[in-house]
């Protein structure tokens, strides 16, 4: 209400909130991969604060993959990670409940992630690998990440098996 009369009288003020609020919308949909109306969501219940907003996808995102936990994966994808010295690699199975999600490409980048992961962390088992902090972000864990993609996608995601390789 206050907001409406503030633009009434000063449309400029109006325009760079709008501005301010869509580069936020932005860097989260960058930061998450979500829709549009997903983060704007978010950022509606947190009042517009990012970090807040974060917290909700987050929180979201684990509701998502509780719910969609019992359902059964059937398909997925193989990837493996082999280091620049040729001398480290891994093995990983990633898998989903349907080829369709399977052929994804941002599934089949997340099975390459959890390859590396497993090739940097070097893991004893799934369990060891889920807990770790994510190579490429320690604000997470990888089974964080994976629940950004179940959210993402829409199905279960699980990590199968994995095998490390080295000389």
């Amino acid at each position: 209400m206050l907001l409406a009369f503030i633009c009434a009288l000063v449309p400029v003020l109006c325009v760079l909130k709008i501005m301010s609020d869509l580069s936020k919308v932005k860097d989260l949909r960058k930061r998450t991969g979500l829709s549009f109306s997903e983060v704007k969501k978010a950022l509606d219940e947190a009042n517009g604060d990012v970090i807040r907003a974060m917290k909700v996808i987050k929180d979201r995102g684990v509701a998502v993959a509780e719910k969609k936990s019992s359902h059964e994966v059937k398909e997925g994808v193989v990837d493996a990670y082999i280091h620049a010295t040729k001398k480290l690699g891994a093995v990983i199975e990633v898998l989903c409940e349907t080829d369709f999600v399977a052929r994804n490409v941002e599934f089949q980048k997340l099975a390459h992630e959890l390859a590396m992961q497993v090739a940097a962390a070097k893991p004893g088992t799934v369990g060891d690998l889920l807990s770790q902090e994510f190579i490429k972000d320690q604000n997470i864990t990888v089974k964080d990440l994976i629940n950004q993609y179940i959210a993402k996608l829409g199905e279960n995601i699980q990590v199968g098996r994995f095998e490390i390789f080295e000389i």
